[in-house]
Protein backbone atom coordinates (compact mmCIF):
# COMPACT_ATOMS: atom_id res chain seq x y z
CA UNK A 1 0.00 0.00 0.00
CA UNK A 2 1.02 3.54 -0.54
CA UNK A 3 -0.31 6.98 1.13
CA UNK A 4 -0.10 10.68 0.52
CA UNK A 5 0.51 13.04 2.94
CA UNK A 6 -1.35 17.22 2.41
CA UNK A 7 -0.12 19.42 4.53
CA UNK A 8 -2.78 22.35 4.92
CA UNK A 9 -1.87 25.78 5.53
CA UNK A 10 -1.14 29.06 3.86
CA UNK A 11 1.73 29.63 6.03
CA UNK A 12 3.93 26.67 4.97
CA UNK A 13 4.18 28.10 1.24
CA UNK A 14 6.14 31.19 2.99
CA UNK A 15 9.97 30.93 3.97
CA UNK A 16 8.87 30.83 7.72
CA UNK A 17 7.21 27.72 8.46
CA UNK A 18 8.26 24.22 7.85
CA UNK A 19 5.91 21.07 7.42
CA UNK A 20 7.39 18.51 9.71
CA UNK A 21 4.32 16.64 10.46
CA UNK A 22 5.32 14.66 7.33
CA UNK A 23 8.44 13.28 8.41
CA UNK A 24 6.97 12.10 11.59
CA UNK A 25 4.04 10.22 9.68
CA UNK A 26 6.24 8.80 7.15
CA UNK A 27 8.17 7.03 9.63
CA UNK A 28 5.09 5.59 11.56
CA UNK A 29 3.68 4.40 8.32
CA UNK A 30 7.19 2.98 7.38
CA UNK A 31 6.83 0.93 10.39
CA UNK A 32 3.90 -1.12 8.69
CA UNK A 33 5.82 -1.39 5.75
CA UNK A 34 3.90 1.44 3.37
CA UNK A 35 5.40 3.56 1.32
CA UNK A 36 4.57 7.33 1.33
CA UNK A 37 4.22 8.01 -2.51
CA UNK A 38 3.36 11.59 -2.04
CA UNK A 39 3.72 14.80 -0.07
CA UNK A 40 1.86 18.01 -0.98
CA UNK A 41 1.33 21.49 0.12
CA UNK A 42 -1.78 23.37 -0.15
CA UNK A 43 -2.88 26.97 1.37
CA UNK A 44 -5.75 27.62 2.63
CA UNK A 45 -7.92 27.71 -0.55
CA UNK A 46 -11.77 25.66 -1.04
CA UNK A 47 -10.91 25.30 -4.70
CA UNK A 48 -7.04 24.29 -4.64
CA UNK A 49 -7.93 22.04 -1.43
CA UNK A 50 -10.68 20.29 -2.93
CA UNK A 51 -8.64 19.42 -6.12
CA UNK A 52 -5.70 18.30 -4.22
CA UNK A 53 -7.97 15.87 -2.16
CA UNK A 54 -9.80 14.56 -5.41
CA UNK A 55 -5.91 13.81 -6.93
CA UNK A 56 -4.92 12.12 -3.99
CA UNK A 57 -7.48 9.92 -3.21
CA UNK A 58 -7.75 8.67 -6.98
CA UNK A 59 -3.95 7.98 -6.71
CA UNK A 60 -3.49 6.76 -3.05
CA UNK A 61 -4.52 3.80 -0.92
CA UNK A 62 -4.02 5.66 2.20
CA UNK A 63 -4.47 9.51 2.42
CA UNK A 64 -3.63 11.87 5.42
CA UNK A 65 -4.65 15.40 5.62
CA UNK A 66 -2.85 17.65 8.08
CA UNK A 67 -4.19 20.92 9.48
CA UNK A 68 -7.04 22.89 8.81
CA UNK A 69 -9.43 21.84 11.57
CA UNK A 70 -9.77 24.54 13.10
CA UNK A 71 -12.37 27.08 13.79
CA UNK A 72 -11.47 29.96 11.70
CA UNK A 73 -12.81 31.17 8.52
CA UNK A 74 -9.65 29.94 6.34
CA UNK A 75 -9.56 26.08 8.26
CA UNK A 76 -11.30 24.45 5.45
CA UNK A 77 -10.08 20.74 5.60
CA UNK A 78 -13.55 19.37 6.27
CA UNK A 79 -15.82 21.14 3.51
CA UNK A 80 -13.52 20.54 0.92
CA UNK A 81 -12.67 16.75 1.87
CA UNK A 82 -16.63 16.88 1.79
CA UNK A 83 -17.03 18.28 -1.64
CA UNK A 84 -13.86 16.26 -2.59
CA UNK A 85 -16.18 12.99 -1.63
CA UNK A 86 -19.36 14.37 -2.59
CA UNK A 87 -20.48 13.31 1.79
CA UNK A 88 -22.83 15.79 3.88
CA UNK A 89 -20.98 17.41 7.10
CA UNK A 90 -23.49 16.97 10.17
CA UNK A 91 -22.87 18.90 13.25
CA UNK A 92 -22.14 16.48 16.73
CA UNK A 93 -23.92 18.00 19.08
CA UNK A 94 -22.02 15.80 21.73
CA UNK A 95 -18.54 17.45 20.29
CA UNK A 96 -20.24 20.74 21.31
CA UNK A 97 -21.23 20.07 24.30
CA UNK A 98 -17.28 18.92 24.60
CA UNK A 99 -16.19 22.16 23.75
CA UNK A 100 -18.13 23.87 25.94
CA UNK A 101 -16.85 21.89 29.05
CA UNK A 102 -13.34 22.29 27.88
CA UNK A 103 -13.81 25.86 27.48
CA UNK A 104 -16.23 26.53 30.82
CA UNK A 105 -13.24 24.45 32.78
CA UNK A 106 -10.79 27.31 31.55
CA UNK A 107 -12.95 30.00 32.91
CA UNK A 108 -13.75 31.15 29.55
CA UNK A 109 -16.96 31.81 26.80
CA UNK A 110 -16.41 29.74 23.61
CA UNK A 111 -17.45 31.55 20.77
CA UNK A 112 -19.80 30.01 18.42
CA UNK A 113 -17.10 29.54 15.39
CA UNK A 114 -16.05 26.74 17.53
CA UNK A 115 -19.15 24.94 16.36
CA UNK A 116 -17.45 24.75 13.28
CA UNK A 117 -15.32 21.65 14.78
CA UNK A 118 -18.52 19.79 15.30
CA UNK A 119 -18.64 18.93 11.55
CA UNK A 120 -18.13 15.32 10.50
CA UNK A 121 -17.89 13.48 7.41
CA UNK A 122 -21.14 11.33 6.83
CA UNK A 123 -19.45 7.88 8.43
CA UNK A 124 -16.33 8.90 9.59
CA UNK A 125 -15.40 7.92 12.87
CA UNK A 126 -14.57 11.03 14.82
CA UNK A 127 -10.70 10.67 16.87
CA UNK A 128 -11.01 12.26 20.36
CA UNK A 129 -8.11 14.96 20.54
CA UNK A 130 -6.63 14.89 24.07
CA UNK A 131 -4.65 17.68 23.64
CA UNK A 132 -6.80 20.32 21.65
CA UNK A 133 -10.17 21.43 20.40
CA UNK A 134 -10.19 20.31 17.19
CA UNK A 135 -10.89 16.27 16.60
CA UNK A 136 -9.41 14.55 13.70
CA UNK A 137 -11.67 11.99 11.79
CA UNK A 138 -10.80 8.76 9.97
CA UNK A 139 -13.11 7.62 6.92
CA UNK A 140 -12.07 3.64 5.61
CA UNK A 141 -14.24 2.26 2.46
CA UNK A 142 -14.60 2.27 -1.38
CA UNK A 143 -14.07 5.23 -2.72
CA UNK A 144 -13.14 5.64 -6.64
CA UNK A 145 -14.46 1.48 -6.68
CA UNK A 146 -10.95 1.13 -4.58
CA UNK A 147 -10.61 0.56 -0.58
CA UNK A 148 -9.10 4.06 0.80
CA UNK A 149 -8.31 4.89 4.31
CA UNK A 150 -8.79 8.69 4.94
CA UNK A 151 -7.86 10.73 7.86
CA UNK A 152 -8.18 14.53 8.90
CA UNK A 153 -5.84 15.24 11.66
CA UNK A 154 -4.68 18.66 13.72
CA UNK A 155 -2.13 20.47 12.27
CA UNK A 156 -0.31 21.30 15.54
CA UNK A 157 2.47 18.96 15.80
CA UNK A 158 1.93 17.26 19.68
CA UNK A 159 -1.97 17.32 18.78
CA UNK A 160 -0.90 15.27 15.26
CA UNK A 161 1.79 12.72 16.96
CA UNK A 162 -0.45 12.19 20.09
CA UNK A 163 -4.11 11.40 18.30
CA UNK A 164 -2.36 9.58 15.41
CA UNK A 165 -0.42 6.87 18.20
CA UNK A 166 -3.01 7.01 19.98
CA UNK A 167 -6.29 6.55 17.71
CA UNK A 168 -4.52 5.59 13.88
CA UNK A 169 -1.47 3.60 14.19
CA UNK A 170 -3.10 0.40 15.81
CA UNK A 171 -6.53 1.03 13.45
CA UNK A 172 -3.85 1.43 10.25
CA UNK A 173 -1.84 -1.93 11.20
CA UNK A 174 -5.22 -3.82 11.35
CA UNK A 175 -5.78 -2.56 7.63
CA UNK A 176 -2.27 -2.63 6.48
CA UNK A 177 -1.24 -6.11 4.82
CA UNK A 178 1.98 -7.12 6.49
CA UNK A 179 4.84 -5.63 4.82
CA UNK A 180 8.70 -4.49 6.09
CA UNK A 181 10.88 -2.12 4.62
CA UNK A 182 14.77 -2.33 4.94
CA UNK A 183 16.96 0.06 4.49
CA UNK A 184 20.84 0.74 4.28
CA UNK A 185 23.10 3.77 4.10
CA UNK A 186 26.23 4.14 2.61
CA UNK A 187 28.25 7.19 2.28
CA UNK A 188 31.09 8.10 -0.08
CA UNK A 189 33.82 10.77 0.42
CA UNK A 190 35.44 13.39 -2.03
CA UNK A 191 33.99 11.87 -5.19
CA UNK A 192 31.37 12.68 -7.80
CA UNK A 193 27.90 11.49 -7.93
CA UNK A 194 28.02 11.25 -11.43
CA UNK A 195 31.33 9.28 -11.12
CA UNK A 196 29.66 7.20 -8.49
CA UNK A 197 26.44 6.78 -10.37
CA UNK A 198 29.38 5.11 -13.55
CA UNK A 199 30.54 2.73 -11.40
CA UNK A 200 27.34 1.70 -9.37
CA UNK A 201 24.10 1.82 -11.98
CA UNK A 202 24.95 -1.45 -13.55
CA UNK A 203 25.17 -3.10 -10.43
CA UNK A 204 21.50 -1.57 -8.93
CA UNK A 205 20.13 -2.09 -12.03
CA UNK A 206 20.08 -5.41 -11.32
CA UNK A 207 17.69 -5.13 -8.62
CA UNK A 208 14.53 -3.96 -9.37
CA UNK A 209 13.16 -4.95 -6.02
CA UNK A 210 15.44 -2.29 -4.30
CA UNK A 211 14.81 1.22 -4.22
CA UNK A 212 17.99 3.38 -4.82
CA UNK A 213 18.45 6.37 -4.42
CA UNK A 214 22.08 8.62 -4.83
CA UNK A 215 21.99 12.08 -3.04
CA UNK A 216 25.12 14.22 -3.19
CA UNK A 217 25.81 16.32 0.08
CA UNK A 218 29.10 18.59 1.02
CA UNK A 219 31.98 16.11 0.06
CA UNK A 220 30.14 13.28 0.38
CA UNK A 221 27.56 11.06 -1.85
CA UNK A 222 24.99 9.43 0.15
CA UNK A 223 23.33 5.68 -1.24
CA UNK A 224 19.98 5.22 -0.02
CA UNK A 225 18.82 1.60 -0.33
CA UNK A 226 15.06 0.65 0.61
CA UNK A 227 13.49 -2.45 -0.09
CA UNK A 228 9.73 -3.79 1.56
CA UNK A 229 8.85 -7.45 1.27
CA UNK A 230 6.52 -9.80 3.00
CA UNK A 231 9.15 -10.37 5.47
CA UNK A 232 11.70 -8.11 7.58
CA UNK A 233 14.22 -11.17 6.44
CA UNK A 234 13.42 -11.08 2.87
CA UNK A 235 13.59 -7.06 2.66
CA UNK A 236 16.77 -7.13 4.58
CA UNK A 237 18.55 -9.53 2.63
CA UNK A 238 17.74 -8.34 -0.31
CA UNK A 239 19.42 -4.87 0.52
CA UNK A 240 22.36 -6.23 2.26
CA UNK A 241 23.13 -8.23 -0.65
CA UNK A 242 22.91 -4.85 -2.89
CA UNK A 243 25.12 -3.13 -0.48
CA UNK A 244 27.72 -5.60 -0.20
CA UNK A 245 28.17 -5.37 -4.17
CA UNK A 246 28.40 -1.53 -4.09
CA UNK A 247 30.80 -2.21 -0.89
CA UNK A 248 32.93 -4.02 -3.65
CA UNK A 249 32.80 -2.03 -6.22
CA UNK A 250 33.41 1.43 -4.39
CA UNK A 251 35.81 -0.47 -1.82
CA UNK A 252 37.52 2.48 0.50
CA UNK A 253 35.93 5.19 -1.08
CA UNK A 254 32.83 4.02 1.37
CA UNK A 255 33.74 5.60 4.48
CA UNK A 256 30.17 4.41 6.63
CA UNK A 257 27.81 1.56 6.07
CA UNK A 258 25.11 2.23 8.43
CA UNK A 259 24.76 5.82 7.46
CA UNK A 260 27.51 7.45 10.02
CA UNK A 261 28.96 10.16 9.44
CA UNK A 262 32.63 11.10 8.94
CA UNK A 263 33.43 12.98 12.10
CA UNK A 264 32.14 9.44 13.94
CA UNK A 265 34.41 6.90 11.82
CA UNK A 266 37.51 9.22 12.31
CA UNK A 267 36.34 8.74 16.01
CA UNK A 268 36.07 5.62 15.90
CA UNK A 269 39.98 5.16 13.96
CA UNK A 270 41.40 6.94 16.34
CA UNK A 271 40.08 5.19 19.31
CA UNK A 272 40.95 1.69 17.84
CA UNK A 273 44.37 2.81 17.33
CA UNK A 274 44.79 4.76 20.56
CA UNK A 275 45.86 8.07 18.90
CA UNK A 276 45.47 11.55 19.15
CA UNK A 277 44.83 14.36 17.30
CA UNK A 278 45.65 18.55 17.63
CA UNK A 279 44.00 20.76 14.58
CA UNK A 280 45.13 24.06 12.91
CA UNK A 281 42.52 25.78 11.44
CA UNK A 282 42.92 29.37 9.29
CA UNK A 283 39.87 29.72 6.93
CA UNK A 284 37.86 27.08 8.65
CA UNK A 285 37.68 29.09 11.84
CA UNK A 286 36.85 26.34 14.22
CA UNK A 287 34.25 24.45 12.09
CA UNK A 288 37.00 21.28 11.91
CA UNK A 289 37.18 21.09 16.12
CA UNK A 290 33.67 21.89 16.42
CA UNK A 291 32.97 18.64 14.11
CA UNK A 292 35.44 16.48 15.69
CA UNK A 293 33.61 17.45 19.12
CA UNK A 294 30.65 16.81 18.06
CA UNK A 295 31.03 13.12 18.42
CA UNK A 296 30.16 11.91 22.41
CA UNK A 297 34.10 11.03 23.93
CA UNK A 298 36.00 13.44 21.75
CA UNK A 299 38.27 13.75 24.81
CA UNK A 300 39.58 10.22 24.61
CA UNK A 301 41.43 11.62 21.49
CA UNK A 302 41.08 15.55 20.42
CA UNK A 303 43.87 17.23 22.28
CA UNK A 304 42.42 20.57 21.16
CA UNK A 305 44.16 22.91 18.43
CA UNK A 306 44.30 26.84 17.38
CA UNK A 307 42.51 28.55 15.17
CA UNK A 308 45.32 30.75 13.45
CA UNK A 309 43.25 33.21 11.37
CA UNK A 310 46.28 36.00 11.09
CA UNK A 311 49.71 35.43 10.54
CA UNK A 312 51.20 36.24 13.88
CA UNK A 313 49.33 33.65 15.00
CA UNK A 314 50.08 31.02 12.85
CA UNK A 315 53.69 31.47 14.34
CA UNK A 316 53.00 32.05 18.07
CA UNK A 317 50.06 29.32 17.89
CA UNK A 318 51.79 26.64 16.01
CA UNK A 319 55.72 27.73 15.11
CA UNK A 320 55.25 28.54 11.70
CA UNK A 321 58.62 31.02 10.77
CA UNK A 322 57.71 34.25 9.40
CA UNK A 323 59.91 34.13 6.73
CA UNK A 324 57.96 30.97 4.99
CA UNK A 325 54.85 32.58 5.03
CA UNK A 326 56.52 35.63 3.76
CA UNK A 327 58.15 33.46 0.59
CA UNK A 328 54.94 31.57 -0.07
CA UNK A 329 52.18 33.29 1.14
CA UNK A 330 49.75 31.64 4.15
CA UNK A 331 47.48 29.83 1.60
CA UNK A 332 49.99 27.54 0.65
CA UNK A 333 51.64 23.95 0.45
CA UNK A 334 54.59 24.82 2.51
CA UNK A 335 52.66 26.77 5.35
CA UNK A 336 49.69 23.91 5.22
CA UNK A 337 52.67 21.75 6.25
CA UNK A 338 54.13 23.73 8.77
CA UNK A 339 51.16 24.55 10.42
CA UNK A 340 50.22 20.29 10.68
CA UNK A 341 53.74 19.95 11.80
CA UNK A 342 53.94 22.85 14.49
CA UNK A 343 50.40 22.12 15.94
CA UNK A 344 51.21 18.53 16.67
CA UNK A 345 54.46 19.01 18.17
CA UNK A 346 52.84 21.92 20.25
CA UNK A 347 50.04 19.84 21.56
CA UNK A 348 52.09 16.82 22.09
CA UNK A 349 49.59 14.51 19.54
CA UNK A 350 50.05 11.68 17.22
CA UNK A 351 48.40 13.48 14.58
CA UNK A 352 48.49 17.18 13.78
CA UNK A 353 45.88 18.16 10.58
CA UNK A 354 46.27 21.56 9.15
CA UNK A 355 43.56 23.62 6.71
CA UNK A 356 44.82 26.83 5.22
CA UNK A 357 43.03 28.23 2.69
CA UNK A 358 40.64 30.80 0.60
CA UNK A 359 36.84 30.79 1.33
CA UNK A 360 35.79 33.97 -0.22
CA UNK A 361 33.80 35.43 -1.92
CA UNK A 362 36.99 38.23 -1.21
CA UNK A 363 40.80 37.54 -1.07
CA UNK A 364 40.94 35.90 -3.98
CA UNK A 365 43.75 36.32 -6.36
CA UNK A 366 44.70 34.70 -10.02
CA UNK A 367 47.30 33.01 -8.32
CA UNK A 368 45.42 31.68 -5.50
CA UNK A 369 41.52 31.40 -6.50
CA UNK A 370 38.77 31.36 -4.18
CA UNK A 371 38.19 27.98 -3.26
CA UNK A 372 41.88 26.77 -3.30
CA UNK A 373 42.78 25.18 -0.16
CA UNK A 374 45.75 23.57 1.44
CA UNK A 375 45.07 20.46 4.07
CA UNK A 376 48.07 18.70 5.70
CA UNK A 377 48.57 15.88 7.52
CA UNK A 378 51.48 15.65 10.09
CA UNK A 379 52.93 11.93 11.83
CA UNK A 380 55.67 10.58 13.01
CA UNK A 381 55.82 9.37 9.37
CA UNK A 382 56.07 12.05 7.71
CA UNK A 383 53.69 14.85 6.31
CA UNK A 384 51.10 14.79 3.52
CA UNK A 385 49.78 17.61 2.24
CA UNK A 386 47.01 17.61 -0.17
CA UNK A 387 45.42 20.43 -2.62
CA UNK A 388 41.87 20.92 -3.56
CA UNK A 389 40.18 23.62 -5.20
CA UNK A 390 36.43 23.81 -4.27
CA UNK A 391 33.77 25.58 -5.57
CA UNK A 392 30.51 27.29 -4.61
CA UNK A 393 29.98 30.01 -1.67
CA UNK A 394 31.50 30.27 1.89
CA UNK A 395 29.91 28.27 3.72
CA UNK A 396 30.29 25.66 0.82
CA UNK A 397 33.64 25.88 0.78
CA UNK A 398 34.31 25.92 3.95
CA UNK A 399 32.81 22.52 4.95
CA UNK A 400 34.41 20.58 1.92
CA UNK A 401 37.22 21.65 3.49
CA UNK A 402 36.50 20.39 6.92
CA UNK A 403 35.57 16.75 4.71
CA UNK A 404 38.39 16.57 3.21
CA UNK A 405 40.55 17.12 6.03
CA UNK A 406 38.81 14.32 8.17
CA UNK A 407 38.79 12.03 5.13
CA UNK A 408 42.75 12.09 5.06
CA UNK A 409 42.56 10.98 8.81
CA UNK A 410 40.34 8.28 7.97
CA UNK A 411 42.74 7.06 4.72
CA UNK A 412 45.56 7.41 6.74
CA UNK A 413 44.44 5.33 9.63
CA UNK A 414 42.11 2.61 7.50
Amino acid sequence: MNAEIIAIGSELLTPYRQDTNSLYLTEKLNELGVEVAFKTIVGDNQRDLVSAARIAISRADIVIFMGGLGPTEDDLTREAVAEALELELHRDPEIISQLERRFAGRKMKMSPNNNKQADILAGATVLPNANGTAPGQWLSGKYDDDEKVIMLLPGPPHELKALFEEQCFDRLRAKVPAQFIATRVLKVAMMGESQCDARIAPIYKEYPDVQTTILAGSGEIQIHLRSRHISLELAELRVEKLAEEIENELEDFIFAHKGESLEQIVSYYLQMRNLTLAVAESCTGGLLGERITSVSGSSRYFLGGAIVYSNELKTDFAGVPPELIAKHGAVSREVAAALAEGIRQRCGADLGLAITGVAGPTGGTEQKPVGLVFHALASEGGTEVIERSFPGDRKRIRWFATQQGLEMVRRKLM
